[in-house]
């Protein structure tokens, strides 16, 4: 919904903030005062083309800004969403535009910069036009056919068409996918066959050069240190150092007897002397032992196969060798090889996997068929509804000799696509015998307008399909009375399930009001600007009366005026 609407320096508008009710909101003037100004500056913020001349005489710039409520529409918000921008629940949707005097301009959303095209789109989905000169929404067939389906509550067959069509989609995908692989390992079944013989027998396995890439750091690092543990046990002198201090020891064992058969004392200081030495000898000489063992201990923990570095290395460059060839990597080897063999198997026997493929794309196509036809027909039951409902709705409003019809056309090539098998459009013929022809062929701008006000009103007959805000700018020009009163009823009738503005001169229509605004012009200080008012229930009344008697507001045209409000 419109919630508000702020107009700056704009042809004659200086400065304008409007609240905008939900409901019918009716704009009256005199011819003049102004009010195609603010349907200007509203499609200004709506991304309708802005110019230099839209920017009020000595102003730098223009700028129209219009707020909206959270859109309650899931497909709205995930198209805004699409666009880059985002409005989080109980957050208003505001469109700005600014056009300066040179002629160029900017568009927000939000705040953050938007391009004009973006700005749009969004503003075309929010807001609806229908005026003398333009009608947005209806004249696009595109639109025609959610219309339709919206109109006729096709949800539940449209979403079987769409999930058929998703399903038509894959079986198809797979079917021709299995014949380019088949068509594919045909032409290459020689080199596919050799591939694989290589593969089979270099026999790669999954992680394995991750795995062989640490077994030679790791072998690599176990050469050296057994060749440092060598060095260091020759450093030692291995066994020559343990018969050397053997032998030492023996010989100061010998000095110790010779003393003691020379007579010595045992506690004579030699005696001592010698023992202390031997004791010396004897420890160094276990200790020997335990450092030789411990060395030779460290060296046979190193325990691998001899020529294992050798052979992890070849084992590595193998693997390298055939990814190179292949150009892939070794990780891709072992799925490589059982795409191969998946491959020559599908020369072998592709043609069953390719028919029973084939079938589930034909099975596919039945069921898209069967959900179409009932689409189809739910369609064309709703276009009779429609039509129905439309040629009701055409007398009452001066359009006795038009006649509405709905066409169905085939889609292009026949495709089955996820919106049915055909494309809608809403056509009519404005006199007897006439052909049929696009919505824009009616002849008048005021025939235009009524009958996207005959089509609105029959589309809104569903309460739960939603309106987007609508604008009719003088659907009632060259009508009065009946017709009048008729254009009135269907403006309030369609106000009650949507927010509608309506440009008019006729006092049956301003009668059906829930909002009245007066828009007019007035002179201070040497400029002409225009100004809207919202009038309350007796300025109503009384701007009724002067649409209905004139310059000169009559007691009698107060009365009608009352009688018109009811």
């Amino acid at each position: 919904m419109l919630t508000a609407l702020s107009i700056r320096d704009i042809v004659l508008v200086d400065a304008l903030d409007l609240e905008v009710e939900g409901g019918l909101t009716v704009l009256t003037g005199e011819t003049g005062a102004g009010k195609s100004i603010i349907l200007d500056a509203l499609g200004l913020a709506l991304g309708a083309r802005g110019d230099a001349g839209l920017v009020r005489a000595g102003a730098k710039q223009a700028s129209a800004t219009a707020v909206f409520t959270t859109p309650d529409d899931a497909a709205l918000i995930a198209m805004i969403a699409d666009k880059g921008f985002e409005v989080a629940p109980g957050e208003d949707l505001i469109l700005r535009r600014t056009v300066g005097a040179d002629g160029r301009g900017r568009a927000f959303i939000n705040d953050q910069p938007a391009g004009v095209a973006t700005l749009r789109e969004i503003g075309q989905a929010l807001v609806e036009v229908h005026g003398q000169h333009e009608t947005v929404g209806l004249l696009d067939w595109k639109t025609h056919r959610a219309s339709l389906d919206a109109y006729g509550g096709l949800r539940p067959q449209l979403d079987g068409v769409a999930g058929a069509s998703e399903r038509l989609k894959a079986a198809e995908r797979k079917a021709a996918d299995l014949r380019a692989e088949a068509a594919d390992a045909a032409a290459r079944q020689e080199e596919l066959a050799l591939a694989l013989a290589d593969l089979d027998d270099l026999d790669p396995q999954a992680e394995e050069e991750t795995e062989l890439a640490g077994e030679r750091a790791l072998l690599g690092a176990a050469e050296k240190a057994v060749a440092d543990l060598s060095d260091a046990r020759a450093q030692l002198g291995g066994d020559k150092l343990t018969r050397n201090l053997a032998g030492a020891l023996r010989a100061v064992e010998h000095a110790r007897q010779r003393a003691g058969q020379a007579g010595a004392d045992p506690d004579h200081p030699l005696l001592q002397k010698l023992a202390a030495a031997a004791e010396a000898i004897d420890r160094t000489l276990v200790e020997a032992q335990e450092a030789i063992a411990a060395v030779d201990s460290a060296a046979g923990a190193f325990d691998f196969e001899p020529g294992r570095l050798d052979k992890a290395e070849e084992r590595l460059f193998a693997l390298r060798a055939a990814a190179r060839k292949l150009n892939t990597s070794v990780e891709m080897l072992p799925v490589l090889r059982v795409r191969f063999r998946e491959q020559l198997r599908l020369i072998e026997d592709g043609a069953e996997a390719i028919t029973a493929a084939e079938r589930a794309a034909s099975v596919a196509r039945e069921a898209y068929d069967v959900a179409a036809v009932l689409l189809t027909s739910a369609r064309e039951a709703a276009a009779d509804r429609l039509t129905a409902a439309v040629m009701e709705e055409l007398p009452p409003l001066k359009l006795e000799r038009a006649r509405f019809r709905v066409r169905f056309e085939p889609t292009a090539d026949g495709r089955r696509g996820p919106l049915g098998v055909e494309t809608v459009r809403f056509e009519i013929a404005t006199n007897a015998g006439a052909d049929f022809g696009p919505l824009d062929a009616i002849a008048s701008g005021g025939e235009l307008a009524r009958f996207a006000l005959a089509m609105k009103a029959a589309l809104a007959g569903r309460e739960d399909q939603r309106q987007p805000v609508m604008i009719f700018d003088e659907v009632d020009q060259g009508v009065g009375g009946a017709v009048a009163e008729a254009v009135g009823t269907r403006l309030q009738r369609l106000s009650q399930g949507a927010q509608v503005l309506v440009v008019t001169h006729s006092p049956q229509v301003a009668a059906r009001g829930h909002a009245h605004w007066k828009v007019r012009k007035a002179d201070a200080d040497g400029q002409t600007t225009t100004t809207v008012d919202p009038l309350d229930e007796a300025a109503r009344r009384e701007e009724i009366a002067r649409m209905l008697s004139g310059a000169v507001i009559t007691e009698e045209a107060r009365a009608a005026a009352g009688a018109l409000i009811g």
